[in-house]
């Protein structure tokens, strides 16, 4: 039973192939994004989960053309990771077949999409997982890097790697992360950050706040209040979290 994004900034065609792929009995979930940010949040989200997590993911359905990074530029951003999941590139466009299968794309499929030759791609697909077991074997051991993170620069797609972050700032349903350069805003709960980069070295110290122990200069108390300092920043620590950080700060220290 497979689990499936499916990808296309085009509405009406991302809402038929999930249709399709959701008909398909061997499909378990498919979840969609309307564009290449979306994707590789999700992608990322997915790398992190494991993969035995219901947030796992197997295949991704890939439009080529696409406002910003196209299809193909995402097949090669995922082809650098150890076991990414499998691409299927679904088009409008036939002259990108050789570039799609120099990228070890597992099929190529025309639009207008036709439900029988839609079924022929998800049963390769099938027939690989079941060869090679799970889509993503990145473990959660620290090993493994994580996913980096696209953030938007001036209507450009950049992606920042989680070894650049210092920290991580609740700004409700979103998060500003900060690094020695600048600040960037992206649509994550602090919550899920925290959940995705503990095996990355980052801890909780505030409800407000994640941070990534290499990064921290200095811990101060002060009458009876804990505070870290992280470059410029001084940041308070939380009496709820005081002591899982001065554990992990002491076991980091030992090593």
């Amino acid at each position: 039973m497979l689990r499936v994004l499916a990808v296309d900034d085009e509405a009406p065609a991302l809402e038929e192939l999930l249709y399709l792929l959701r008909s398909d009995p061997r499909v378990r979930s498919a979840e969609g994004a309307t564009g290449a940010t979306d994707a590789l949040r999700l992608i990322g989200g997915a790398l992190d989960a494991g993969p035995d997590d219901e947030q796992g993911l197997d295949v991704v359905f890939l439009d080529i053309h696409m406002a910003g990074l196209t299809g193909l530029d995402v097949a090669r951003l995922l082809a650098g990771f150890a076991r990414p999941p499998l691409i299927v590139f679904v088009t409008a466009h036939e002259g990108f077949a050789v570039q799609a299968f120099d990228l070890k794309a597992v099929d190529y499929v025309l639009k207008p999409v036709r439900r029988e030759r839609l079924a022929e791609a998800v049963r390769r697909v099938a027939e690989m997982v079941g060869d090679r077991g799970p889509a993503l074997a990145e473990v959660q051991t620290g090993a493994g890097a994580p996913a980096p993170i696209p953030v938007e620069l001036g209507g450009v797609t950049r992606f920042l790697a989680v070894a650049d972050i210092s920290y991580a700032e609740a700004q409700g349903d979103y998060a500003r992360l900060h690094t020695d350069s600048g600040s960037h805003l992206v649509r994550v709960p602090l919550s899920t950050l925290e959940e995705r980069w503990r095996v990355h070295g980052f801890v909780r110290i505030h409800r407000s706040h994640l941070v990534a122990l290499a990064r921290i200069d200095e811990l101060r108390l002060d009458a009876g209040s804990m505070s870290v300092r992280v470059g410029g920043a001084e940041l308070p620590v939380s009496r709820r979290h005081a002591r899982t950080l001065r554990e992990q700060l002491l076991r980091r220290g030992g090593r």
